[in-house]
């Protein structure tokens, strides 16, 4: 299964934050664990929210709403994607994460097995 591991950093949505040197050493420790353990797929930091947008749908149309997102109270600073044999194995990794003063949120990425049969053959 793979999940992915979302880092939300305790700083205020419009906020600048950049790593320190020893925080930097700490997590790319933590990254080589999950590399050499064969669960790490994937992972990324993301610019701050004020730097993205967002594209609504309703009623056939699309808007973009430029950043800073005034009804987020939490954002998202980056990503891991991990493969593991359960959402507890999952949790165990995060656990591992030094990641003082922030939140991680695990959740299961769905596999296309896991969609209805007619789901599926559209998607093919």
């Amino acid at each position: 299964m793979r999940f992915m591991m979302f880092m939300m950093p305790n700083i205020p949505v419009e906020g600048e934050w950049m790593p320190t040197a020893e925080a930097m050493a700490e997590m790319t420790k933590y990254n080589e664990t999950l590399t050499k353990a064969g669960v790490l797929l994937d992972l990324d930091g993301l610019h701050p929210q004020h730097e993205g947008a967002r594209v609504e749908f309703s009623k056939g149309k699309s808007s973009v709403i430029d950043g800073p997102f005034t009804e987020a109270k939490e954002m998202i600073g980056g990503y891991w994607l991990i493969q593991a044999k359960s959402k507890e194995e999952a949790v165990e990794w995060a656990k591992r994460c030094p990641a003082d003063g922030c939140m991680i949120e695990v959740r299961q990425v769905f596999e296309m097995d896991e969609f209805p049969p007619d789901v599926q053959a559209v998607a093919k």
